[in-house]
């Protein structure tokens, strides 16, 4: 059995070697989808992760009208707990906001110390999920004593939208390219199995099985799945490392960040090689059906 299986990789291996520019197609043509397949893998990763940041970050400010008393206070933080997905409400006032203002822009805003502070009361109000938060925005407007509710409008929208329009698109353009991968691979595989038409009929007449027959061109598609991955691993590694040290910086500035080499780079590699290995096995596989019923 250990024998029969070490040949069967043997087999496999000359094959690839006898077959050079048919080989050379195949792992060209894995090595382009799975380019492509990392770049919509990165670009997927790294706005999820950006939207869950801007979505963690994102709270509906909820002002009260000034002049309000402290039982009509009382009462807008009532009605925002009885919104509909609200997790939290949390007090902020005028006093805290300009204490966090001035910790934030430094001792300039010391220069309006004893002036009349020109800030509202406010609630912090958290949503359960990020695409909840404009129906919680839209909802704490129409309470009673309710001066404004804030949320980031167009810029958060936006960012939803695109996040969510990425993966969608992102997914449903991977799951294209490995269809026309396993098609394009198993299509020159065919090709060089036609040249062997002969080999495998002689095989079948003398009593070999199919599964003994389909062995060896299983394990020729797995190689190729591995040697197309190389390119696009290499391309991972040090491009993304380049790519991370450019924009990061800038987002870092922002409060964000983008996955680190580290995070990603390891999920990548390890997804190339098993797409790389399955749709070169795969489009082997389906190759070699028709060539069994003879």
């Amino acid at each position: 059995m250990i024998r029969t299986f070490f040949r069967h990789i043997w087999e496999s291996i000359k094959s690839l070697k006898r077959n050079g520019w048919m080989t050379f197609a195949s792992v060209f043509a894995v090595t382009i989808t799975l380019l492509l397949v990392g770049v919509f893998l990165g670009v997927i990763l790294n706005v999820t992760k950006l939207a869950e940041d801007i979505a963690n970050n994102v709270n509906v400010t909820v002002y009260v009208e000034t002049n309000t008393d402290e039982a009509g206070v009382d009462q807008v933080e009532k009605d925002l707990e009885n919104l509909d997905h609200v997790t939290s409400v949390a007090f902020s006032s005028k006093d805290e906001q300009l204490a966090n203002l001035t910790s934030a822009y430094g001792d300039s805003f010391n220069l309006f110390e004893g002036d009349a502070n020109p800030l509202r009361d406010a609630y912090i109000v958290e949503a359960d999920k990020p695409e909840n938060v404009k129906k919680v925005q839209e909802a704490a407007e129409k309470i009673t004593n309710v001066e404004k509710a804030d949320y980031g409008g167009d810029f958060s929208d936006k960012v939803f939208s695109i996040a969510q329009g990425v993966r969608t698109w992102g997914v449903g353009g991977s799951i294209v390219l490995l269809l026309v991968a396993i098609f394009l691979i198993s299509n020159t595989i065919r090709i060089t199995i036609m040249t062997r038409k002969r080999e495998i009929q002689i095989m079948r007449l003398v009593g070999a099985k199919n599964g003994y027959i389909r062995w060896p061109f299983f394990f020729e598609g797995a190689w190729i799945g591995v040697l197309g991955s190389v390119v696009p691993i290499l391309v991972t590694i040090f491009g993304y490392r380049k790519i991370f040290g450019q924009f990061n910086r800038e987002l870092i500035k922002l409060g964000y960040s983008l996955m680190t080499p580290d995070e990603m780079v390891p999920q990548v590699i390890i997804l190339m090689v098993v797409v790389g290995v399955l749709i070169g096995s795969l489009g082997s596989v389906l190759s070699m059906r028709r060539f069994l019923k003879i």
